[in-house]
C-alpha cells in the first residue's frame, strides 16, 4: 500500500496537499518523528527539484529548456514499493522533449538524490503522463520504442477521393493518398450586435489577419501538399476569381448534356433562389443523376459559358454511396489541353470537391465530361453540378450580404454554401456569427470524416466518409515588442476532446479519438511542425527567432477536430520585425515549405 506524502505548509506553502487514496494517509500535520524520517526526505527531494528547475531556466543543463512558469505540482514518495513520482505542471511541457534531454533530466535527479534512491523507480510527469511519452514518435531513434497508443489505428484501405490521371507517374511515397484539412485564419463576417459585416481582426502594417495567411496557404502551402500527392480541403473558398459559372442537371440551358440513359437519383444541388438565408442548403434544392456503370459510351457533358479570360477553379459534385464506382473519370478541357481525374464516388458527395485550377478563354472550350472508367454491372456512377470560379458572397445575414468576393468571407458562410448541415456552421442559432465561425472549422473536419468521428452535436453523423489524416489552422498572432526582436512562432494543441478546465485531470474518453488513438499525438504534430519552422528560419533568416511555447489549451480549433490537429501562430502581424520577414514572398515560401515538411514527417 502506497504512502502518499503531501507537502504541507510547514515545509512549503506553494505545494498542495495530496488527498487520501486507497486507505493511505496524507500527512497534513508534520510531527517530529515524521519530520526526522520522511520530512527530511521530502525536503531533500523538493530542494533537488527546485535546483533542477532553476538550472533549466538558467540554461545550465545541456539541451534542456524550460519556461518560467514551470513548477512542481506534486511529489509522491512510496518507500515501501521504492517508487518516486514527481509531477510538474503543464508549463513544463511547453518546450520540446527529446531522448537526449529527457536522459539529461533523469541523470540530474539520480546524481543529486544520491545512493539513497538508486533502487527507486523514478518517474517525472507533466500533463499527467511520463515526460518520455511526450517525445514525438518521429524523434525516437529506436522505432521499437515508439509510443504505441499515439500510432494511427489501421484504417480500411481506401482509394484517394481525387487522383490526377494525367500525371506521368503515381508516387509511392510522399503524401499520396493522404487527405489534409487546413484553413487560413478568420475572414469577413457579419457582426450580429452591430448589424454590419466587418473584419474579425484589426488592420496593421497594411494587412489584416483575416486574409493575410491566405498568402501562405493558397499560394504556397496547398500547392506543395498537392504536388506531394495529398488531397487538400478548405472550409473557405480557395478561388480568387470573382466570376462563377455553374452548370447543373436541374438547368439544362446552363450547358448540361446527357449521353445515354441516366435517371433521377434523388435530392441534389440546384442554385435555387439567391441570396441564401439562414438554413438554406443548395444541395437540397435540386436533384442528381445516376446510372449503372455498364456503358462506356454513357456520359454527361458540362459546357460553361466563360465570361472572361482567366484562371478558374473547377469543382464537381455528386452523390456518394458505397455502391458507387471508386474511379469515375472526369476530363477537364481547358486552354492548355485536357486533364483527366479519377474520383472515388464512394465518399465525399453532396458538397463541392476540388479538381484543380485551369485557364479558360472567353468563348473558348470550357468543358467537363463525366463517364465511367471501367465497366460494372453492380456499381453506379452519379453526377450533379459542376462549378467554375469562386464568385461573390451570397449568404444574407439579417438582410445584408457581404458584398465581398467569396474567398474573403469567413468559413461559416462558405460551409453553408458547400452543403454542410446547420450543426456544423450554425452552432449558436444565428446569434453569434463570430463564435460560429471559429467553431465551425473543427466541426467541418469531423463532418468530412463522419461517424464515429462526427460533429460534437452527434458523433454518429454519417458525414462524407473522407479519411482526413490531419487538420491544421494557420494564423498569425498579435503582439508587439519594444526592441528589435520578433514575437516568433507559437503552436497550440489539445490533449483533450472537450472544452474544460485545463488544469483538472481528464477522463480517459476525452484523451483519445473515437478510434482509441491518443490525443497526445496532437502534441507530436505541433512539436514537429514548430521544430521544422524554427530550425529553417534559424538557418536562413534569423538566428535568434523566438521559439515560443507549445500550448496545451482549450482553443476550439485545437480540441474540436477528431483527427490529429495543430494550430499555428506563425509570427505577429502587429510587430515590425515579424512583418519585415512576413512581407517577403521568399520568407512566405520557405515558411510554407517548413510546414509542408513537418506534415510530411508527421504522417
Amino acid at each position: 500500500m502506497k504512502k502518499f506524502i503531501g507537502i504541507g505548509i510547514i515545509f512549503l506553502t506553494a505545494l498542495a496537499l495530496l488527498s487520501c487514496s486507497g486507505g493511505s494517509q496524507t500527512v497534513k500535520k508534520v510531527i517530529p518523528e515524521a519530520y526526522n524520517e520522511q520530512g527530511r526526505r521530502i525536503q531533500h527531494i523538493y530542494s533537488v527539484t527546485q535546483d533542477f528547475l532553476n538550472n533549466c531556466k538558467a540554461g545550465n543543463l545541456e539541451d534542456v529548456e524550460m519556461v518560467r512558469h514551470a513548477r512542481m505540482d506534486t511529489l509522491i514518495l512510496d518507500k515501501e514499493n521504492k517508487t518516486l513520482d514527481i509531477y510538474f505542471n503543464r508549463y513544463f511541457a511547453y518546450r520540446p522533449l527529446r531522448e537526449e534531454n529527457v536522459k539529461t533530466m533523469y541523470e540530474f535527479f539520480r546524481g543529486k538524490l544520491g545512493t539513497s534512491y538508486e533502487k527507486y523507480e523514478m518517474t517525472l510527469y507533466s500533463t499527467d503522463v511520463p515526460i518520455q511519452t511526450l517525445i514525438p514518435n518521429y524523434y525516437i531513434e529506436d522505432q521499437n520504442n515508439r509510443i504505441v497508443n499515439k500510432l494511427p489505428v489501421d484504417p480500411k484501405p481506401i482509394e484517394p477521393i481525387v487522383r490526377n490521371n494525367s500525371k506521368p507517374f503515381v508516387p509511392s511515397k510522399g503524401l499520396y493518398g493522404r487527405h489534409i484539412a487546413l484553413w487560413n485564419s478568420h475572414g469577413w463576417y457579419y457582426e450580429n450586435s452591430l448589424h454590419r459585416w466587418e473584419w474579425q481582426r484589426a488592420r496593421n502594417f497594411q494587412v489584416v489577419e483575416d486574409i493575410y495567411p491566405t498568402s501562405y496557404v493558397l499560394q504556397y502551402l496547398v500547392p506543395m501538399l498537392e504536388n506531394a500527392g495529398a488531397n487538400t480541403f478548405l472550409p473557405r473558398e480557395r478561388d480568387f476569381n470573382t466570376n462563377e459559372v455553374i452548370v447543373d442537371n436541374d438547368d439544362p440551358a446552363s450547358g448540361y448534356i446527357e449521353n445515354g440513359n441516366w435517371e433521377n437519383g434523388g435530392i441534389g444541388f440546384a442554385v435555387g433562389e439567391k441570396p441564401y438565408v439562414s438554413g438554406d442548403n443548395p444541395f437540397l434544392f435540386g436533384t442528381y443523376r445516376k446510372r449503372l456503370a455498364n456503358d462506356q459510351y454513357a456520359s454527361v457533358e458540362y459546357t460553361a459559358d466563360i465570361p472572361e479570360d482567366g484562371e478558374y477553379t473547377v469543382y464537381i459534385s455528386y452523390h456518394h454511396d458505397v455502391n458507387n464506382v471508386n474511379d469515375a473519370k472526369y476530363t477537364v478541357y481547358h486552354a492548355g489541353g485536357r486533364t483527366e481525374f479519377l474520383v472515388n464516388q464512394q465518399i465525399g458527395g453532396e458538397t463541392w470537391i476540388y479538381l484543380g485550377k485551369f485557364k479558360f478563354l472567353k468563348g473558348g472550350e470550357a468543358r467537363v465530361v463525366v463517364k465511367t472508367n471501367r465497366l460494372s454491372q453492380t456499381k453506379y456512377i452519379s453526377t450533379d453540378a459542376v462549378r467554375f470560379g469562386g464568385g461573390m458572397g451570397d449568404i444574407m445575414r439579417n438582410g445584408l450580404i457581404s458584398e465581398r468576393p467569396r474567398w474573403i468571407e469567413a468559413a461559416r458562410y462558405y460551409l453553408q454554401y458547400a452543403g454542410m448541415p446547420e450543426m456544423v456552421y450554425n452552432i449558436h442559432q444565428d446569434t453569434v456569427d463570430y463564435n460560429d465561425d471559429y467553431k465551425s472549422r473543427g466541426e467541418w473536419v469531423n463532418y468530412l470524416k463522419g461517424a464515429p468521428f462526427g460533429p460534437t452535436a452527434n458523433r454518429d453523423t454519417a458525414g462524407l466518409g473522407i479519411p482526413i489524416d490531419l487538420s491544421f489552422a494557420f494564423h498569425t498572432d498579435a503582439g508587439t515588442t519594444r526592441n528589435d526582436t520578433v514575437i516568433g512562432t507559437l503552436l497550440i494543441y489539445s490533449r483533450r476532446g472537450s472544452e474544460t478546465n485545463w488544469d483538472a485531470p481528464g477522463d480517459s474518453a476525452e484523451l483519445t479519438f473515437p478510434d482509441g488513438q491518443s490525443r497526445y499525438v496532437n502534441r507530436d504534430l505541433a512539436d514537429i511542425i514548430q521544430t521544422q519552422i524554427v530550425d529553417d528560419i534559424y538557418a536562413k533568416y534569423d538566428p535568434v527567432w523566438n521559439r515560443r511555447g507549445m500550448w496545451d489549451a482549450g482553443y476550439s480549433e485545437a480540441w474540436r477536430p477528431n483527427v490529429p490537429t495543430a494550430l499555428l501562430e506563425l509570427h505577429s502581424h502587429h510587430n515590425f520585425l515579424d512583418m519585415k520577414f512576413g512581407n517577403d514572398p521568399q520568407f512566405r515560401f520557405d515558411a510554407s515549405r517548413s510546414i509542408y515538411k513537418g506534415m510530411l514527417r508527421f504522417l
